[in-house]
């Protein structure tokens, strides 16, 4: 597989030449389902190859650098199975569109055994060094992304609480006050002030995916969970174990293989909704007041 880790490509053309040669140009174009934020379409060149293609606006360029970075950094891990990166660019020659073409996983079934061996890949990623993803630091990462359609701040941090407060709640707090009242800005405060007390420092800094819900492992054709939609950064695996239990929860197999493979530190089920109070305060600022009876529950639980 080819990986293009740098060049920002101006036309769809131009990068399909770079990969495949001259002569091969796209043929056909269908839309496919998992598009909430970036259109999906299925690309089949005149070459034969199948490629999954996401595009959107111009200015959203954006978008597909942040998730090029993500995949590449899980990929370089070489843990879990992740869609290889063929091309980011605009295509300015059909409007401008910003676009992003991935290795094509034709979708299936999981394997007996496959939520096992995710839960044991997940491990071995969390385990891999990080040190040369955060300059200036131990927690965070070298540029800030995307929470899928939210800002997503990355600042280096010496420690894991700092930065779970500085760059996590505290930016989705401060975009969440108009739908606090004075009682709910005063715990939201109480709860940033007392965070030493409920979180604790992780045994080291892990890469995370950092929107590791259901719809981001996708089972494949060849009976693996794949990894796609990465939102990365160097935190605490604690953070994305939580994430899984958020919207559903994965299998119960998953969560016996991890702890067995890696028992977790005491009191995860303490800590795990603290947590998703950043998922939620970013689904409260991108979709509305459905989610605020969640983030009170949380800081009147703990603040």
């Amino acid at each position: 597989m080819t990986y293009m880790k740098e060049e920002i490509f101006s036309s769809l053309q131009a990068a399909i030449n770079h990969v495949y040669g001259e002569g091969v140009h796209p043929e056909r174009l269908a839309n496919v389902s998992g598009g909430d934020i970036n259109e999906a379409h299925a690309l089949t060149l005149s070459n034969g190859r199948k490629l999954f293609m996401k595009s959107n606006r111009k200015d959203n360029l954006a978008f597909f650098t942040a998730e090029t970075a993500g995949l590449h950094a899980l990929a370089d891990t070489e843990t879990l199975p992740t869609p290889g990166v063929l091309a980011v660019g605009t295509d300015e020659e059909k409007g401008g569109r910003a676009f992003l073409l991935l290795e094509y996983v034709e979708r299936g079934a999981p394997s007996r055994g496959a939520w096992t061996e995710f839960a044991r890949g997940l491990n071995a990623m969390h385990r891999v060094d990080t040190s040369s993803l955060v300059p200036g630091g131990s927690f965070g990462l070298a540029f800030d992304n995307f929470i899928g359609a939210g800002n997503q701040q990355n600042t280096p941090a010496e420690t894991w609480i700092d930065f779970f407060r500085e760059s996590r709640l505290e930016p989705k707090f401060r975009l969440a006050e108009p739908y606090f009242g004075p009682e709910e800005r005063k715990l939201a405060i109480r709860l940033l002030d007392r965070l030493d007390t409920v979180l604790l420092e992780p045994e080291k800094p892990s890469l995370l995916h950092g929107d590791l819900w259901g719809g981001n492992v996708m089972p494949g054709g060849d009976g693996r969970l794949w990894l796609i939609d990465p939102a990365v950064y160097v935190g605490h695996r604690e953070a994305d174990l939580a994430m899984t239990e958020l919207f559903g929860g994965f299998s119960r197999e998953f969560y016996e293989a991890l702890k067995e493979d890696w028992p977790l530190q005491p009191g995860y089920e303490d800590r795990r909704d603290i947590y998703n109070l950043y998922h939620l305060l970013n689904h409260l600022n991108l979709f509305g007041s459905g989610y605020l009876s969640g983030v009170l529950r949380i800081l009147r639980t703990y603040a």
